[in-house]
């Protein structure tokens, strides 16, 4: 028997809540986790509260990022004692996910956790920092570099534009965080940014056309924070866009891309290619400061988990927050 968050379909709605499962319940997969860390993303919150149809069969344990130890394994790849994470593939979604003390996943779906870090810093990172990583690989394809100037992350106190801007800041990019909340600034600043802006400046509607400021930009936020990104990124430069915090438009025009070059990149971290995933993992132990990774996270327990989500989606947490599903 194990404790998970489960959520289940009622008359009224869902309702998530602590429960004890069995691993007879657990669904089809050819290796079994002990999860010694999960993470509530967005995606989870989502998931939690019912606020998105992210959910898609009833009953569901979310939680689309796990990390901990193989027990059981009849996957060629892994054998028990092995230590490996989980991001995306569906789980949490349509199959059974990870804020849980067990997880029966498939193995093709498994990266081995980089012997950098521990359970917890991996999921300190989790979907967020690994979609962080994809942007920043996504970037320097079209040739991104410090020298070519300055780089823009919106959204950037959340957890995919945290570990973005100390990504970027240790490759040696001069940094531009963009966040609604004035009061993180220095813990931006302390990440890695050169310098914080207002997200008012950019969740304004602007010129389809601006003056050219940013090489290349991680957009966590959609929406008209999106097109005025892109309205501002210079010649040839590219923006990566991986959020949706700020709507799923884009009231933008074509100008941007087909008078000054622009491209525009989408980042999908859910069904990456597992080559792409490996080369993420091996980059964040590379060019990511684990000291960093505690400036940006907090530890809750499994039995915080349902009321830490609503939190997580009025844009109330800073960084990422790591469950422990022991306690």
């Amino acid at each position: 028997m194990f404790r998970a968050i489960l959520v289940e379909k009622t008359d009224s709605g869902q309702e998530a809540k602590v429960a004890t499962l069995a691993e007879a319940q657990l669904p089809e997969g050819d290796v079994l986790l002990r999860v010694e860390r999960s993470t509530v993303n967005y995606k989870d919150a989502l998931a939690i509260t019912g606020r998105s149809p992210v959910i898609r069969r009833f009953p569901m344990v979310p939680g689309i990022d796990g990390a901990g130890e193989v027990l059981e394994s009849t996957h060629p790849a892994f054998r028990r004692g092995d230590r490996a994470l989980v991001n995306g593939y569906g789980v949490g979604e349509a199959h059974f996910g990870c804020l849980a003390e067990r997880a029966r996943l498939k193995g093709d779906w498994l990266v081995r956790t980089p012997a950098a870090f521990t359970a917890a810093q991996a999921m300190a990172i989790g979907t967020a920092g690994y979609t962080a990583m994809l942007c920043v690989m996504a970037l320097e394809r079209h040739d991104l570099a410090p020298e070519k100037g300055e780089v823009l992350v919106t959204g950037a106190a959340g957890g995919v534009g945290s570990v973005a801007v100390a990504i970027l800041a240790r490759l040696g990019y001069r940094v531009v965080a963009s966040t609604g909340r004035p009061s993180e600034a220095e813990y931006l600043k302390g990440l890695g940014a050169g310098e914080v802006v207002e997200r008012a400046a950019l969740a304004t509607p602007g010129k389809p056309l601006q003056k050219e400021r940013w090489a290349g930009v991680v957009d966590c936020v959609g929406g008209v924070t999106l097109a005025n990104a892109c309205a501002a990124t210079r010649y040839r430069g590219a923006v990566a866009a991986c959020g949706l915090a700020g709507g799923m438009d884009f009231p933008a025009t074509v100008a941007p891309f087909i008078l000054r070059g622009v491209t525009l990149i989408g980042i999908d971290s859910v069904m990456a290619p597992m080559d792409e995933r490996r080369e993420a993992w091996e980059r964040l132990a590379r060019d990511l400061e684990p000291r960093k990774l505690a400036a940006m996270t907090r530890e809750i327990g499994l039995g915080e988990v349902v009321a830490a989500a609503p939190e997580v989606l009025a844009g109330k947490v800073r960084g990422r927050l790591v469950v422990d599903p022991s306690r």
